[in-house]
């Protein structure tokens, strides 16, 4: 994939602790491995034609224009045609076609989880020392859980985290 970004006018930034490729500082694509497969993302990818039929929304309802072109194998990299989609992608930034960000939303512990702080004072004093977007992925992770007693093992998974002020997906981050 490298092979093929170094051969498109695009400059390499380093966000989220990975690569980002950019033009007129706007992202455009990033790639990355994983463990059956290795994806392409285009950030603006809701706009593109996909002539392919090869781009996937990886976060159904959570990602609004991020798509993602997914290869299992090397020889599946058809050089010719994600240069195309690279420099459809490009055009996009020249358009100025964006889908703007929503404004963040703030989630308060409700249910189970408002009654767990309520009874764990510490932790709730720990909650609340705890960033907005952090306090987020907390409420988001206990209200995604259906069943009671899913909620109340996720709590007890969450307390020690929310003690040593740390977020849910810390430990995914790299310094």
């Amino acid at each position: 994939m490298q092979q093929l970004i170094v051969k498109t006018n695009l400059d390499k930034a380093i966000k989220w602790d990975k690569e980002v490729y950019t033009f007129n500082n706007k992202n455009v694509i990033a790639w990355g491995g994983f463990k059956d497969f290795f994806s392409l993302w285009f950030f603006n990818g809701v706009f593109l034609s996909d002539p392919e039929k090869v781009l996937v929304n990886a976060s159904d309802g959570k990602t609004k224009s991020m798509r993602q072109w997914r290869f299992t194998n090397v020889d599946d990299m058809d050089e010719k045609k994600i240069l195309s989609y690279i420099n459809e992608s490009i055009q996009t930034i020249k358009d100025g076609k964006e889908i703007k960000a929503d404004v963040f939303e703030e989630k308060k512990p409700e249910g189970i989880f408002k009654d767990f702080l309520e009874n764990n004072i510490d932790v709730k004093n720990a909650f609340e020392k705890l960033t907005k977007g952090k306090q987020k992925e907390y409420v988001v992770y206990i209200d995604e859980a259906k069943q009671e007693k899913t909620k109340t093992a996720r709590l007890e998974k969450i307390k020690e985290l929310i003690l040593q002020n740390k977020g849910l997906n810390d430990k995914y981050k790299t310094k």
